[in-house]
């Protein structure tokens, strides 16, 4: 339940092929800056302008003055990037996305459809389809030790190899207001995380994480 076909459709990101090379989400991250790299050039020009070097925004996205557009990056179609986000770079953003007021990205693939429209951290993640982060809400992308991620999932402890890694958030995910996603956190697809939680570890597909720690089943 912590694969990429485990918690992602493909269909609805760019990086879809770049995906496919992958079976755990956290192996993507060290490539995401090369990929949108190489992506970029190959974008119709009649739909996208690279308004700076190495950053690319469609046509129809919205991006207000006050944002940050760090290269590289890709704004898809219908986007809005709204006051005072800032792009820190290697930042894929799918179509129908919201990046709002002092949001922070960095390393990330957002899929189509993905709200992070309130005073969101995101950092060395993925974000599925139709995935939410309530205001305030962050993933913490580094240990207080600097030590290399370890993915603590139900078959065991998974090494990750990297010492940044933030969340992988599936298809349909709520985060709720204020809510911590712990390096490595996984959450499976369709499931709800109670305001100020403070998640560690994987959260089920269809589940819901109460901010005492304890996961429910969806009914």
């Amino acid at each position: 339940m912590i694969k990429i076909k485990d918690l992602f459709d493909l269909d609805h990101t760019l990086a879809g092929d770049f995906l496919k090379r992958f079976t755990y989400p956290w192996e993507a991250l060290k490539g995401i800056k090369d990929f949108i790299l190489a992506l970029g050039p190959t974008l119709d020009p009649a739909e996208y302008t690279e308004v700076s070097e190495h950053v690319w925004v469609h046509k129809t996205a919205s991006v207000f003055p006050s944002a940050y557009l760090g290269a590289p990056c890709i704004v898809g179609p219908n986007t809005e990037v709204r006051h005072c986000a800032f792009i820190r770079g290697s930042a894929l953003v799918g179509a129908d996305c919201v990046v709002g007021n002092s949001v922070e990205l960095k390393n990330v693939i957002l899929f189509d459809h993905v709200q992070t429209p309130h005073y969101n951290y995101v950092g060395d993640s993925i974000l599925g389809y139709y995935s939410h982060m309530g205001a305030g809400s962050i993933t913490s992308n580094v240990k207080a030790d600097k030590a290399l991620v370890v993915v603590h999932a139900p078959e065991g402890e998974l090494e990750t190899g990297v010492k940044k890694f933030g969340a992988m958030l599936g298809d349909h995910v709520e985060v709720g207001c204020n809510a911590v996603l712990n390096p490595g956190t996984v959450i499976g697809r369709n499931s709800n995380v109670y305001p100020t939680s403070c998640v560690r570890g994987v959260v089920p597909e269809s589940s819901i994480y109460k901010n005492d720690g304890t996961i429910a089943a969806k009914r």
